[in-house]
């Protein structure tokens, strides 16, 4: 069986992540940025979800490798727009940084009449941070034990079900969007500000599904206090081998995966730019790195910043045309 990550680096057209931090340590010029005070790392989310797992693990790593601290703050709200916002009218020196996802830094600004800043304009890549897959759920009073029975529920019952997300525009909104598109059934959207709050209350019974990124779920899904249906990756994943694909469960058009993506505001100098880039991908190179995200359900792995930028680039594109045929609109 091809990897999850195979798939997604071959697809990118990608170095290994080991091979990649090495490379940019090497042409990192020798006078490299040095940093003289702690970095902010803004996670645009509540705590709780993959993006402040990941977010954490990643600034622990950083801290030692750039010999500062390297400090999260959560700064949830608006699909991540608030946490983006407030990266992109900081200071262009290198101190405060944005951990951003697949909705705040592609699907928002097709959605949002005002996000309150320009993702493409104020903002520039440092390196790409993980790749992870979400995975359908359900609470245990739902009548659906795989992915078919839960869209010929849907079907039966015509904008009666719900579904949660970590807020309008997030992948764990677009993703369930995509999949309404492709198995053609009406289920009502409840935005929430982060994916911790939505699976609270997808576990208490107000919500009945969920489309949420595997880390944070691992733990509920082990207690059986939720049930997986299928996992939105083109492979199965290591962390829960036994939930099929979506492509398995009969939809591959619906193949989505969730992401992050390290930031700076734009303006901020390449010296400084080029130095992040070689900690981070010094630091998900790391075998000890890779294998904790791993653990984690995170693929974790570097790129360039233009191969980033790129990447982003191509990702705009996919989520705008599921933005437009789901008639998404937040005022």
């Amino acid at each position: 069986m091809i990897s999850r990550r195979s798939t997604v680096k071959a697809a990118l057209g990608l170095l290994p992540a080991a091979s990649m931090g090495r490379a940019a340590l090497a042409q990192a010029p020798a006078a490299a940025w040095v940093p003289d005070r702690p970095i902010r790392m803004i996670v645009p989310f509540v705590p709780g979800g993959s993006t402040d797992i990941a977010g954490r693990v990643l600034a622990e790593a950083m801290g030692r490798i750039l010999h500062q601290s390297v400090l999260v703050e959560n700064r949830g709200g608006a699909g991540g727009n608030i946490g983006g916002e407030i990266v992109a009218h900081a200071p262009p020196d290198g101190y405060t940084l944005l951990l951003g996802t697949t909705g705040l830094l592609t699907t928002n600004r097709f959605m949002y009449r005002n996000m309150g800043f320009d993702p493409v304009k104020d903002l520039t890549p440092i390196s790409m941070i993980y790749t992870s897959d979400l995975v359908m759920v359900v609470h245990p009073s739902v009548q659906a034990n795989t992915l078919q029975e839960l869209v010929a529920l849907a079907k039966a019952n015509p904008g009666k079900m719900n579904f949660g997300s970590s807020g309008s525009g997030a992948s764990t909104h677009t993703a369930m969007e995509l999949f309404k598109i492709v198995a053609g059934i009406d289920v009502q959207h409840v935005p929430y500000r982060g994916s911790g709050a939505a699976l609270n209350d997808l576990v208490g019974g107000a919500l009945q599904m969920m489309m949420v990124q595997v880390p944070t779920v691992l733990g509920v899904i082990g207690d059986r206090m939720i049930k997986p249906l299928a996992v939105t990756g083109a492979t199965r994943n290591a962390a829960l081998p036994n939930v099929p694909t979506i492509g398995e469960a009969g939809f591959p058009a619906a193949e989505a995966t969730s992401w992050g993506a390290l930031m700076a505001p734009s303006g901020t100098p390449p010296l400084v730019i080029s130095t992040l880039a070689a900690a981070t991908q010094e630091a998900l190179g790391s075998p000890a790195m890779k294998d904790r995200l791993a653990n984690l359900g995170l693929d974790g792995f570097g790129m360039t910043p233009d191969r980033t930028a790129e990447f982003l680039r191509t990702e705009s594109t996919k989520w705008a045309r599921v933005v437009r045929e789901a008639n998404l609109q937040v005022d």
